[in-house]
């Protein structure tokens, strides 16, 4: 006579049970929050000298364009030398965090090549701004977080007060390009689109031949002449 199978069932789980399940949880949290094919992040920046970073046609770092303090990397006032990524990159994804002094400008551009006089004359710009006292923020097109003077910012958009830190996040993968802004997207496009084309013709950047045509390129930090703050400054490969 054959022996009934006794099955043993849990009417509560147990401890160890829940533990396995927050931590099977937090891996697929992980897994569904990274895109595929990214790779690990690369820190930029952490608020110590970084070998990441360089002058723009420099070898070095410009010690009298940029000074640490506070943990973050600021921009010494007057005319300046941008920073640029000593790494090239075709699909990243960027975070930093910023803020600007009153009436500060500033930019963050990617794909810029080191082929002209200013990075701007390859690499488009996210625009870093103090929107109320600078004279570009009455221009949306040119207000923070905008693709620079082409595409202006949503509706969504939120910027902190000066003297706070901005969180911002730009996203290239396969022509796709998304500026982010304190956790809204406010900008997206298609890259070498014909409507991006158009945008280029009709704005100033139309007698720059390399504008927005590179392949590849570095991320560029500006140095425009007011003061600006960088820090938490990571990228990694999609």
């Amino acid at each position: 006579m054959r022996k009934s199978l006794k099955v043993r069932y849990h009417s509560k789980p147990t401890h160890k049970m829940k533990l396995q399940c927050i931590l099977l949880g937090s891996i697929l949290c992980v897994v569904l929050a990274s895109p595929a094919g990214a790779t690990d992040w690369t820190v930029l920046f952490d608020g110590k000298p970084t070998d990441k970073l360089r002058g723009y046609k420099q070898t070095g770092f410009p010690t009298n364009s940029w000074v640490i303090t506070d943990g973050a990397l600021k921009s010494i006032p007057g005319h300046g030398v941008d920073l640029v990524t000593v790494d090239m990159f075709e699909n990243f994804e960027l975070e930093f965090e910023w803020k600007v002094s009153p009436g500060g400008n500033s930019g963050v551009m990617y794909h810029v090549a080191e082929i002209a006089n200013a990075p701007y004359e390859t690499g488009p710009e996210y625009q870093l701004l103090d929107d109320d006292k600078h004279p570009d923020g009455r221009n949306p097109k040119t207000s923070a977080g905008s693709l620079y003077a082409l595409i202006q910012p949503s509706g969504d958009k939120k910027l902190q007060p000066v003297g706070q830190y901005n969180q911002s996040r730009i996203v290239f993968k396969s022509g796709h390009v998304e500026h982010w802004l304190n956790g809204a997207k406010v900008v997206e496009y298609e890259w070498g689109s014909p409507e991006v084309k158009q945008l280029v013709v009709k704005s100033k950047f139309r007698n720059m031949p390399g504008f927005m045509t590179q392949k590849t390129g570095h991320i560029d930090f500006q140095a425009h002449g007011q003061e600006v703050w960088l820090r938490n400054i990571r990228v990694r490969v999609l």
